[in-house]
């Protein structure tokens, strides 16, 4: 026998509201922009890297500016936005600065905000680290997960490292007032034992170098360089990656290059010197390594990423210098992060975004930063 369902009072709205709703996509399917058949539209429409007449490697995605941009959206929430002409709102950012990622889980410091904004692509999920005690931050600037996805924060202020679990609970603190002088950039190697810690230094400081300590106990094991422009030396280093093979590279922002020692911070070698023509520097911030090993570099004064061999090769860029926003424009970059699935995400703090780009070859839905698929009610 069938049995009829009482109905809410959501449905009789609905029931009520479709008429008119059928009539206003009616009128927005007539005011669609027409293009000629087979020009190509589509591709048209698609921001990729290098352009033609070279193959794609990679394609602009998405951009993040809060956390409405991430979480899920219901089909009720979207059905009420539709009659109510209500916008859609979320937290966004006060000024960006690094990101780092895993497995679709996207940590971004705020230094305005005084805290770590996480965004998971996969499960569309948003959620704040270090805005309270224990753990909370003064001034987080670099970022860097483990290959367990616990997250280790730079806290400026607090000249310390906070580390936290990939959920965002607060496990140690590592670090004082009397080990930096002034420290950028935190990385943490993929087992989590060592942590590499940037301490810039400063005009009146020597101490441009990279120290290293025990992840677990917090014990300094060894510096890596010195104030100088030689082979090892720096000058305002910014930041630290590892490689797929241990090797360490460096951002030796004041020197306009990237260095390269082996996991026991031996010189190996150095590429990019100051130049305005690609494969050059101008003003690097940041760097990453994808699962390929290639380095990403963000430069604030080019406004994009240059992409380099293992070896220091140039491959390509992505990203121009522009003072209106958009995607693939820029006003000051700064933090930059590769996923394990190849998808980059690169930080503007003008514009207050994480622009997300995907490799050519990976599927919309595929890889970690790919939204879950609903299930079926």
């Amino acid at each position: 026998m069938h049995t009829s369902k009482a109905t809410t009072p959501l449905q009789k709205l609905r029931a009520l509201a479709a008429p008119a709703l059928l009539t206003t996509l009616t009128i927005l399917a007539g005011c669609a922009e027409i293009r000629p058949q087979g020009d190509g539209s589509a591709a048209k429409r698609e921001l990729v890297y290098p352009g033609p007449p070279d193959d794609p490697r990679f394609i602009f995605e998405r951009t993040i500016a809060s956390s409405a941009d991430v979480l899920a959206d219901s089909d009720d929430d979207q059905f009420r936005r539709l009659l109510t002409g209500e916008t859609r709102s979320g937290i966004g950012f006060g000024k960006p600065y690094a990101a780092a990622v895993h497995q679709g889980r996207l940590f971004v410091s705020d230094t305005v905000d005084r805290m770590v904004k996480a965004f998971d692509l996969h499960e569309q999920t948003f959620f704040l680290v270090g805005a309270e005690d224990p753990g909370q931050l003064l001034k987080p600037i670099g970022l860097d997960t483990d290959a367990a996805g616990n997250l280790y924060v730079a806290d400026a202020t607090a000249r310390a490292i906070q580390i936290y679990d990939r959920d965002g609970r607060h496990l140690r603190k590592i670090g004082g007032k009397d080990l930096f002088d002034r420290l950028t950039s935190v990385t943490a190697s993929p087992d989590g034992s060592r942590i590499y810690v940037v301490d810039i230094g400063g005009v009146l400081s020597d101490n441009h170098r990279v120290r290293v300590f025990d992840a677990n106990t917090g014990e300094h094991v060894r510096d890596i360089g010195k104030r100088g422009s030689g082979p090892g030396e720096f000058n305002l280093p910014r930041d630290l990656a590892v490689g797929k093979d241990g090797r360490l590279y460096v951002v030796d922002g004041g020197n306009f290059r990237v260095q390269i020692f082996d996991s026991e911070g031996n010189f190996l070698d150095s590429f990019g010197k100051a130049g305005r023509q690609y494969g050059n520097f101008s003003r690097p911030k940041e760097l990453a390594v994808g699962p390929d090993g290639n380095v990403y570099v963000a430069d604030a004064a080019f406004g994009n990423f240059q992409i380099f061999t293992p070896e220091g090769d140039l491959l390509m860029f992505i990203g121009q210098r522009s003072e209106s926003p958009g995607p693939g424009r820029y006003m000051l970059p700064s933090g930059i992060s590769v996923d394990a699935d190849g998808r980059i995400y690169f930080v503007d703090q003008w514009f207050r975004k994480v622009d997300v780009y995907r490799p050519y070859a990976l599927s919309a839905d595929g890889g970690f930063g790919a939204p879950a698929k609903k299930k079926p009610e």
